[in-house]
């Protein structure tokens, strides 16, 4: 069963940002295997101030909390999370596949190497890997995907 038809997707607003933040650090968090050792201030500042204001934002609502987030722009997409214990129900690839209809028609994105649910994700919406690397504020290997319509 998806969540699909269920959840309603809208435009981010700053009243979305505090349950926004705490939901992305424990994505986050469980995805990569490791504790985010920013504090949460810092955190939705970068939101506020940095994903915000250069990609369009996202919300997936279901009964009123949110259920995932993706920011992106034409080009690329910065972030793309799904709260845990709602992902593999369809929400990531609704959110996905708006990111996609928004775009130029070829997107890419990074995700850290070890986050195998991430990859799996990317790779079944048709996106490939086009670089590797390493992210050194987190000291993780990384990987960049692309995908073209």
């Amino acid at each position: 069963m998806t969540l699909a038809g269920e959840v309603l997707i809208v435009d981010f607003t700053d009243g979305h940002a505090e349950e926004l933040v705490h939901m992305w650090r424990e994505s986050f968090e469980a995805g990569v295997g490791i504790v985010d050792p920013h504090p949460i201030e810092e955190q939705r500042w970068f939101l506020m101030k940095q994903i915000v204001p250069n990609n369009t934002v996202r919300v997936a609502l279901l009964d009123g909390a949110i259920a995932g987030f993706v920011a992106a722009n034409r080009e690329s997409i910065s972030q793309l999370y799904v709260r845990r214990g709602f992902q593999r129900r369809g929400l990531g690839a609704r959110l996905l596949e708006g990111a996609k209809a928004r775009s130029n028609g070829r997107l890419s994105l990074y995700t850290f190497a070890r986050n195998a649910g991430a990859r799996a994700f990317y790779e079944r919406h048709g996106f490939r890997i086009v670089a590797r690397g390493f992210e050194p504020e987190w000291q993780l290997e990384d990987l960049k995907y692309e995908w073209t319509a």
